[in-house]
């Protein structure tokens, strides 16, 4: 039984996690389940980060956590999804956060794979190869 999916989006939610929240949506509908919708702001470089505003990392968190309301409220769990925002590398903190969390499955988008990726890696490739848990990955084309 599923009973917690998570749903990492990156911070235009609303547009480039649209399938994955759908997808997540329909799933937990059947099955009673609850969402997560996690989003993950990579931590700058310190010769970055000194020349950005003092609340420079206050402000990305409440965008964060606006745009992960509205793609929940536009999916219709807007009152029902926990709405989570971590610092860090994003393929490290979802794993981390789906092994704390006592997840059930992840629910990700991910555009075609290019040839950057095979050499490098995504995001969505990292968690598929070791999350404890099923990953669903909802595929849509690069732009």
């Amino acid at each position: 039984m599923i009973r917690k999916i998570l749903v990492p989006l990156p911070v235009d939610a609303a547009n480039s996690g649209s399938e994955a929240v759908a997808m997540a949506v329909d799933i937990a509908k059947s099955g009673g389940s609850k969402i997560v919708l996690l989003h993950v702001n990579e931590i700058m470089p310190g010769y970055v980060s000194a020349h950005l505003p003092g609340d420079f990392t206050r402000k990305a968190v409440d965008a964060s956590v606006a745009d992960l309301t509205a793609a929940a409220k536009a999916h219709g769990i807007g009152d029902e999804a926990e709405i989570v925002v971590r610092d860090g590398n994003p393929a490290a903190e979802i794993l981390e956060y789906a092994n704390d969390s006592g997840i059930d499955m992840i629910v990700m988008a991910s555009h075609d794979p290019g040839l950057a990726d095979y050499l490098l890696g995504s995001v969505a490739a990292r968690v598929v190869r070791h999350a404890h848990c099923s990953v669903l990955v909802v595929r849509h084309p690069k732009a």
